[in-house]
């Protein structure tokens, strides 16, 4: 069984259901001839790739839609083998540098400058060019973004880039003003319920619109995690009913109790275990900076007005560590350990104050 946010992704511009102006300016764009290098942001579930994917299919045609997986193995200075997967038509290749960690520099310049030397199979394509398509740029290293600013300068003849991240804060000047940067905003709780009953009138479900409406709401105006919830409801009970409990992810369950220990008990024993249920969530894939966010809005709802801002500068310089850093767990664990000390000296002080 596919997931429906797969199955019904839009191909073309035409398929889109929403912010169909700035849809019809990129078509206009791509039909100029005049094709630059593009930087596409905007919050998870948005539609960032839905909107590359109908620009390749606006540029070369709907030959983008087979794609195939490719294995690539680099080795380093010091010798050491790196392998990354990209995945791509004749037209175009996907890949993201930053899976290999600090060795992203390196796979950007192999990758662009094996892609920018092949030839394209089909000669009859009118198109001179290939188009790269980078994933999660802001998380790039400082030495490949300036690797990549000077990679796309001298191969620019044989491909263009397109540039997907969520946010620009962490992209370098110097690349932002070789782009043409594209904001995809969030669409709204409408836009999604809209959205939601069309998937569900294709799968021939009738879908209530206020359970619609619910699920969007729960979904934080991400469309990926709308219509997975709604395919999750739809698996579990079917017909719908418009209380029908929407079924949250577990990692998210679970990264609401680990809050919940931290808070309830400020020990050592008590920090070892948040660890371990830390791990268990990175080794599960969960971004360290999703689950950052968790804890910090978790652990909050235990604050008053006063702590919780001095919480949240904390958890400011520890998020910076984090992105700075490489091993992830570290900067988690020592924001655990320091909301400990600031939460458990707060509890005393009051607790003093009350006796006194």
């Amino acid at each position: 069984m596919s997931l429906w946010c797969d199955k019904y992704r839009p191909k073309t511009f035409d398929e889109l259901d929403y912010q169909h102006e700035q849809a019809e300016l990129l078509k206009n764009i791509v039909s100029s001839g005049d094709f630059p290098h593009f930087l596409i942001y905007g919050p998870s579930g948005a539609g960032k790739k839905t909107r590359i994917t109908c620009i390749l299919n606006e540029l070369y045609g709907p030959g983008v839609n087979t794609l195939r997986l490719e294995n690539h193995e680099f080795q380093t200075p010091a010798g050491k083998k790196i392998d990354i997967t990209t995945i791509g038509s004749v037209y175009h290749t996907q890949v993201n540098p930053s899976d290999v960690g600090i060795q992203d520099r390196l796979v950007i310049q192999e990758i662009i400058k094996l892609i920018a030397q092949t030839n394209q199979i089909d000669t009859q394509q009118q198109r001179s060019f290939k188009v790269i398509v980078l994933v999660e740029v802001d998380k790039l290293t400082k030495d490949a973004q300036h690797a990549l600013r000077r990679t796309m300068e001298k191969y620019v003849a044989s491909c263009r880039l397109i540039l997907c991240c969520n946010s620009t804060s962490r992209v370098i000047p110097a690349i932002r003003s070789r782009c043409l940067s594209i904001r995809v905003a969030a669409p709204t709780i409408k836009e999604i319920s809209i959205i939601l009953k069309k998937v569900a009138n294709y799968e021939s479900l009738n879908l209530p619109n206020e359970l619609a409406n619910r699920i969007s709401e729960k979904s934080n105006r991400n469309l990926r995690r709308a219509l997975l919830m709604v395919q999750t409801c739809a698996t579990q009970k079917y017909p719908f009913t418009n209380d029908q409990v929407i079924a949250e992810p577990d990692w998210e369950v679970y990264l609401r109790e680990t809050a919940r220990m931290v808070a309830e008990q400020q020990t050592p024993y008590r920090i070892l275990e948040a660890r371990e249920r830390l791990y268990e969530l990175l080794s599960h894939c969960i971004p360290a900076e999703v689950i950052f966010k968790g804890l910090l809005e978790e652990l909050l709802t235990t604050c008053d007005g006063q702590l919780k801002i001095e919480i949240t500068q904390i958890a400011a310089e520890y998020e910076h560590r984090l992105r700075q850093g490489q091993k992830e767990i570290f900067h988690l664990e020592a924001f655990i350990a320091k909301f400990m000390i600031v939460y458990k000296t707060f509890l005393d002080s009051a607790m003093g104050e009350l006796f006194d």
